[in-house]
């Protein structure tokens, strides 16, 4: 039965839902004229988060299917710097005054590689521009390969409070085949560093799914990352995508585990990290006890955003730079994802929006209801409905996906509210695609 259920209901094409629309449903329709709009009308006494990408790396690790660039010089850094600020001055000019901020988050790439005074100015800026509260969760994306004492210094000296840092998988034969040879002893030595400097919130990202990747290897790899004690850990499954990422065809595919190891990976993971103490939030977030995201689980205010599970509450999310997305009161946003067209667009003055989606009140009503189920793996559907002002019953999802769901004893449903049973909760994307309205290809 777990095998046949894995064929039926494991595919890799199916969304992560972190946003709902997914991106595959964006249009040149909402461009640079509709997010000026959309942030003219934010209320300025409700706070924002912002995200920043920081598109550069100094190697290409060849599973990363995230939009970068590799660069040894620190020129186009700079360059790119200076377009980030103007875009920083152009987004605060569309707002009549300074929106406060409760989170920031600088993702990548690798946003470490900004030397110290120039990551300490683009804070300033920040502040200046932005009501940023001084209680504000300030994030930040490290690789442990290329992190100094000076980077640390000023990271801490700019108030940021948590980093994540890229591990992935510390077995040297699967390091060597994903092109990311990182020994325990760097990232050690990044922990170590941080701590002393008072940026105490740590995070590792780890991943199953890779080439030479055993059940064995992942369980040492979650063991050595709990021996740091880390307050999260994110462990992603890899998507292997070579058609869509280039540096991907690298990787040697027949090394590569199929879905029934896959799932194996994963289930050890998790019982190593669960068995060390920590909580299991949703699919692939492990925090202690005292984290917020625990926290946030307990109280029923887990959210779902495109940075994947997260404490914070706000609504509405402003990116900057490259390929960022954004989500203003009345969609998504998202900038022109090549750094030269970015780039142009903002020396012209102009925001650099590419693409984006209008909400319409179903798109609430549905991404609502699937990220209490991607958050809580279950939903109250008609509950949720009536708080939309919606008849529940055109928003019970299909009906066919649905029955073949609970058929198969995935789910259970009963009067509109669906559990996801507790052994299949690694299917909950599944579920999930029961109510998206764009997802055209069937569950088998």
């Amino acid at each position: 039965m777990q095998t046949s259920v894995l064929e039926k209901y494991c595919d890799a094409r199916l969304p992560w839902y972190t946003i709902y629309p997914t991106v595959a449903q964006f249009s040149t329709v909402v461009g640079a004229e509709a997010c000026e709009k959309w942030l003219q009308r934010l209320p300025v006494n409700e706070s924002v988060s912002l995200y920043f990408h920081v598109p550069f790396c100094r190697s290409i690790c060849w599973y990363c299917g995230f939009a970068r660039s590799i660069t040894r010089r620190d020129s186009p850094i700079l360059e790119y710097l200076a377009v980030l600020r103007k875009e920083i001055e152009l987004v605060g000019a569309q707002v009549p005054q300074r929106l406060p901020v409760s989170d920031v988050h600088f993702g990548g790439g690798t946003p470490t590689l900004i030397e110290p005074a120039q990551f300490g100015a683009l804070m300033e800026l920040l502040r200046r521009r932005f009501a940023v509260s001084k209680t504000a969760a300030i994030a930040v994306e490290i690789d442990p390969r290329t992190f100094t004492l000076a980077t640390s210094e000023a990271l801490a000296a700019a108030g940021v409070n948590r980093a994540s840092l890229g591990v992935q998988s510390f077995d040297p034969i699967v390091q060597k085949a994903i092109n990311r040879v990182q020994s325990e002893a760097q990232t050690e030595r990044a922990v170590e560093m941080l701590r002393q400097h008072g940026v105490i919130r740590i995070n590792f990202d780890l991943i199953y799914g890779l080439p030479n990747q055993t059940v064995q290897s992942c369980v040492q790899t979650a063991t050595t990352a709990v021996a740091m004690r880390p307050d999260r850990l994110a462990v992603f499954g890899y998507a292997h995508v070579p058609s869509f990422k280039k540096n991907q065809r690298l990787i040697d595919e027949a090394t590569l585990p199929d879905s029934p190891a896959r799932a194996e990976q994963a289930a050890a993971m998790a019982n190593t990290l669960i068995a060390a103490g920590y909580r299991q939030i949703g699919l692939d977030h492990f925090a202690l006890p005292d984290d917020e995201l625990t926290l946030a689980q307990k109280a029923g205010r887990l959210r779902r955003n495109s940075l994947g599970y997260s404490a914070d509450t706000r609504h509405k999310v402003i990116g900057f730079g490259p390929s960022a997305i954004g989500r203003l009161g009345d969609g998504y946003v998202q900038n022109e994802v090549e750094a030269g067209s970015y780039s142009d667009q903002i020396n012209a003055s102009r925001l650099a929006t590419s693409k984006g989606y209008c909400l319409s009140l179903e798109d609430r009503v549905r991404a609502a209801i699937i990220e209490r189920l991607m958050c809580d793996f279950e939903v109250d559907v008609p509950a949720i409905c009536i708080t939309h002002g919606f008849d529940p019953v055109p928003f019970l999802g299909s009906p066919e996906r649905l029955a073949m769901l609970a058929e198969d004893g995935i789910v259970e449903v009963e009067k509109g509210f669906i559990r996801v049973r507790q052994e299949h909760r690694f299917l909950t994307r599944a579920v999930a695609a029961a109510f998206d309205a764009y997802l055209g290809a069937p569950l088998c």
